[in-house]
């Protein structure tokens, strides 16, 4: 079964409010099978619109990724 991939793109205003919501999430992640591939850190837009925050993580199963 094919990999999956889940790319958020996020602008983060509250970085105190932002910790619950990184903690809360990595146990349902880890259920899932979900690693971090790339998370935050500089990089450069090349084309379009940017955001201030950047994730890529990756799944065993691309199901583990789909909401239906």
């Amino acid at each position: 079964m094919a990999k999956g991939y889940w790319i958020g793109r996020v602008d983060v205003h509250n970085e105190e409010g932002y910790k619950p919501y990184i903690a809360a999430n990595s146990a349902i992640f880890k259920k899932f099978g979900g690693r971090f591939v790339v998370r935050g850190g500089k990089f450069t837009a090349v084309e379009g619109q940017s955001r201030s925050r950047n994730v890529v993580m990756t799944f065993r199963f691309r199901s583990s990724v789909s909401a239906g």
